[in-house]
């Protein structure tokens, strides 16, 4: 692969440069995750019978690869962050196309774990590119454009799912393909159409950790505890109780 310093891409045409890269990453996750989440309820009861406990497990299973994503130290030592970013969004991408073709209780499993693998490690390397590639003077302006465009990709995917699922009767197989299909795809145009590029600081490879941060360790642990309890329940007594369907969760 052609790799290409960050200075000399600066003179590339728009859709070749680094940071049209991140959009496009920013804009393909959430077509995959915000689908998968938004469909995930309905499909587990209606498909696999899940109760809370089945989707407790199954949540757990879906965080482990999290817990687990300090691992990206040991495997950036030998491919870059880039690639490994790329895998890791066609790994989400596919992983949620297949979803409805495991419902049981061991497919969802394993397909979940397989998408979270994706999902956790694009994040981690995703925000790890980020700060490489974005100078401090364009950084907040980049960085509020690309989470922008993360959050209209989810916006869009729920806004078709709302209009058109009772409207074409869609079933729950065509969304996953179509929705984890657009991710792989545009995974996949990105690692032909964009060189590799290199950052002139090199990436420190190794776990940092500093006790002046320890609050925001905290805060992000608490966090993380209060969002899965609201994901994992609140969402499921609505279909499991009052029989919200796909559309009106969403």
């Amino acid at each position: 692969m052609r790799i290409v310093q960050l200075e000399d891409a600066r003179g590339f045409p728009f859709w070749r440069r680094p940071t049209t890269l991140l959009f496009l990453m920013a804009a393909a996750m959430p077509l995959a995750f915000a689908t998968w989440s938004a469909l995930l309820n309905n499909f587990v009861i209606e498909r696999a019978g899940f109760t809370g406990v089945e989707i407790g497990w199954l949540h757990t299973v879906r965080e482990i690869p999290g817990f687990l994503a300090v691992g990206v130290i040991a495997i950036i030592i030998f491919m870059r962050e880039q690639v490994l970013g790329l895998i890791s969004l066609i790994m989400l991408g596919v992983a949620s196309a297949v979803t409805a073709w495991f419902p049981t209780f061991g497919g969802l499993l394993m397909v979940t774990l397989i998408s979270s693998i994706g999902f956790h490690y694009f994040e981690t390397v995703n925000q790890s590119l980020q700060l490489q590639w974005l100078s401090k003077k364009d950084a907040p302006r980049i960085l509020g454009v690309i989470v922008a465009i993360g959050s209209g990709a989810s916006l869009v995917s729920y806004g078709l799912l709302v209009a058109t699922w009772d409207l074409f009767d869609l079933s729950y197989n065509t969304v996953y393909l179509i929705s984890g299909g657009a991710c792989a795809a545009i995974a996949v145009y990105c690692m032909m159409a964009f060189p590799q590029f290199e950052a002139p600081d090199p990436q420190v490879k190794k776990l940092v950790l500093r006790r002046r941060y320890w609050l925001y360790y905290a805060l992000q642990f608490m966090s993380g505890a209060r969002r899965q309890i609201f994901v994992v329940f609140a969402a499921l007594m609505l279909v499991e109780r009052f029989g919200f369907e796909v559309h009106e969760v969403t």
